[in-house]
């Protein structure tokens, strides 16, 4: 008998597999009338329960909790707006992204952040409790206390992640007057729950900007650092290490520049080309001179423990925060401990330069504006500060003091036109906030403002200029002006400025700058100007920067984010 005869065959083998069959048939068919009967019974429940809140149940609700007060007002207008409906529930299941968020904030600590300041409520019990609800008015009224929570966390987690933990117009002592982050978190929300369609990656929690997504991934690498130990301290240096010598030194620096696994594996003491040229890396990541010569500065930065490292890029993270949630199609930005300007267009950088920036008394102001207009030939109106602190005494303690520096005083007569006096009208001993002439150096090779400045109007009277002191673009450390910004290529960036208006060609704008008269020179089009204050970024290559802290604004903010 072959196979097929016998399983057709009428005997009991046969008669109990059929019997299993109908068995198992008849299971899944009860499990699928069970689903279909759950998911009536929740839309029954539904109906007899509506998947809503009211306005008295959400202010009550976040007033309970200190963490989801300041929230108040963003709860209200969410619930308002969607007319009390649930946000967090669909035919009366969780939706996916419930589950989502509260992942993202059990991993919270990748983005500089504490878990447990966003864990106000037990959001998986809460969701465990709901499973084992036994009758619908029991569901029902856990399910407004899980869709309120949920959205109070996410407001609560959202405003640090978006916004910042600090808020740095609240505090005298943070210097940060960049335009807002103007974000709506409401609108985020509904993105999230896939209500609304936007731009930004808030339906992924994602943050908004490159520079903080290349900072999370460093702050990663370092804390993995740290649990393998750090790197050690570089002792036993006299004075300093050169390429070609040799010590017990460079032991410690090559675990600290190549890392434990190049340092175990080479046990050399001589100072060789592979470590020297991995040293001038870290001296350029760090704004230090790139000789490969490790001693003084170099050495003092590389013995900053990784802690400090970290926190510093925490903070930095942080100040990304604080950034509009997307930059204009064009704009300048400034990094002054960097001593840079960067010009990005559509994404790219399409032109780089090095800067002077103010000397710590005299720090140059983190705020954003925008550059209406060029001057070529400038006159340096001196600014009522050091007209009072530095021109006047000077010129008190030597009647010639304006004529031998090229500089006149003189008085606004409307319509931009000013009458010339003689210096001699003033009592320079006397000269105070109330002073109604101005001072103003003539234009030429004298003038520290050079042939050309940038100008977006602003109430610190600061702007981008051309310098005749161009030696000071060598240094490494560039902080030496009265908080204004010497810029490095204004030629450059005239010419970029103006590319768009046909009769300022490189020749016009040459002559412009010599011409021998001030010239003013509207833009067509106003440009967006960032002087922001970044001690660690990540670049285009993947490389990790630090610098110091130029005038102690990270001291601050460390002080107010890890509080």
């Amino acid at each position: 008998m072959n196979a097929t005869t016998y399983m057709n065959a009428n005997t009991p083998y046969t008669r109990v597999l059929l019997m299993l069959t109908m068995v198992l048939l008849l299971l899944s068919a009860c499990a699928k009338s069970g689903e279909k009967q759950q998911k009536k019974i929740a839309r029954a429940a539904a109906q007899n329960f509506p998947q809503a809140t009211d306005s008295v149940f959400v202010v009550n609700y976040v007033k309970q909790e200190p963490e989801f007060k300041e929230h108040l007002s963003l709860m209200k207008l969410f619930y308002r707006e969607r007319g009390y409906k649930f946000a967090w529930f669909k035919e009366g299941a969780l939706v996916p992204q419930a589950f989502k968020f509260v992942e993202v904030i059990k991993q919270s600590h990748k983005e500089g952040l504490n878990p447990r300041d966003y864990l106000v409520k037990d959001l998986p019990a809460m969701f465990q409790s709901l499973e084992q609800a036994k009758n619908d008015s029991s569901r029902h009224k856990l399910q407004e206390d899980i869709d309120v929570a949920l959205t109070a966390s996410y407001f609560n987690y959202a405003s640090d992640f978006y916004r910042g933990t600090v808020d740095p117009r609240s505090m005298d002592n943070i210097e940060w007057e960049v335009k807002k982050n103007k974000i709506k978190l409401h609108k985020a929300l509904q993105t999230i729950l896939k209500e609304r369609e936007s731009r930004y990656p808030y339906y992924e929690f994602e943050a908004l900007h490159p520079g903080y997504i290349r900072l999370r991934e460093a702050l990663k690498n370092y804390r993995l650092a740290k649990q393998e130990g750090g790197w050690p301290k570089i002792e036993g240096i006299a004075k300093t290490l050169k390429p070609n010598d040799s010590s017990q030194a460079v032991l410690a620096l090559r675990h600290r520049i190549l890392g434990k696994a190049a340092a175990q594996a080479n046990k050399s003491t001589l100072y060789d080309k592979e470590l020297a040229d991995a040293v001038k890396h870290f001296q350029i990541r760090h704004g230090l001179k790139p000789d490969g010569v490790v001693g003084g500065e170099t050495l003092r930065v590389m013995n900053v423990p990784i802690e400090e490292r970290i926190d510093q890029i925490i903070i930095n993270m942080e100040r990304w925060r604080w950034v509009p949630k997307r930059f204009e199609d064009k704009y300048i930005f400034v990094n002054i401990p960097e001593y840079a300007l960067h010009v990005r267009e559509k994404g790219k950088e399409v032109l780089t330069m090095k800067v002077v920036v103010g000397k710590e008394m005299h720090a140059t102001p983190v705020f954003s504006d925008k550059l209406e207009y060029i001057v070529f030939y400038p006159f340096w109106n001196i600014t009522p500060q050091i007209l009072r602190e530095e021109i006047a005494p000077a010129q008190a303690r030597n009647p010639n003091y304006l004529a031998s520096n090229d500089m006149e005083l003189v008085k606004d007569i409307g319509n931009n036109q000013v009458e010339v006096l003689p210096a001699s009208s003033v009592d320079w001993t006397t000269v105070d906030e109330n002073f109604k002439y101005r001072v103003r150096q003539r234009p030429g090779k004298k003038n520290p403002l050079g042939f050309v400045k940038f100008i977006f109007p602003n109430e610190h009277n600061v702007y981008l200029h051309d310098t005749p002191s161009d030696h000071l673009f060598n240094q490494t450390e560039r902080g030496f002006s009265h908080g204004c910004i010497r810029i490095e290529k204004p030629f450059e960036l005239a010419q970029y400025l103006l590319k768009d208006q046909k009769k300022w060609t490189s020749s016009a704008i040459k002559a412009a700058m010599h011409g021998g008269e001030e010239k003013y020179v509207n833009l067509s089009a106003k440009v967006p100007v960032y002087i922001v204050y970044f001690t660690s970024w990540v670049d285009d290559n993947g490389a990790i920067h630090f610098r110091d802290d130029l005038y102690g604004h990270d001291r601050d903010l460390e002080l107010a984010y890890f509080k």
